[in-house]
């Protein structure tokens, strides 16, 4: 099964669209910890962090290592280009558009005052 850009897109702000997710994300970008220590802000179970941590790894956000017992897990930085490529690209139309219709509400004024 191929996962379009759109999927990537559709998957990755679904899994941010959860405050538990989005703190989770920012919290790793510190460096990796580990899911008790991920869950310590919480009034959740470590099953309840695990579902959010396994909901971000389907959408590319985070991978889990291994260092001796533990299985650290690490914010991948990279898998937010899409996101942020799609994100640019949309402020760019949206500033074109603005752009034009301030330039139409301008003619239409100085046709009013003429």
């Amino acid at each position: 099964m191929v996962i379009t850009d759109d999927e990537r897109l559709d998957a990755m702000f679904a899994a941010l669209a959860d405050r538990t997710r989005r703190d989770i994300v920012a919290r790793l970008s510190e460096g990796e910890a580990t899911v008790k220590e991920l869950a310590a802000p919480y009034a959740m179970t470590l099953q309840a962090v695990s579902q959010h941590i396994r909901v971000l790894e389907r959408c590319g956000l985070v991978s889990r290592g291994r260092r001796r017992q533990t299985r650290p897990c690490r914010l991948e930085p990279a898998a937010l280009e899409t996101a942020l490529s799609w994100i640019e690209e949309s402020r760019r139309v949206w500033a074109e558009r603005m752009d034009r219709l301030e330039t139409h509400l301008a003619r239409l004024q100085d046709g009013e005052n003429q």
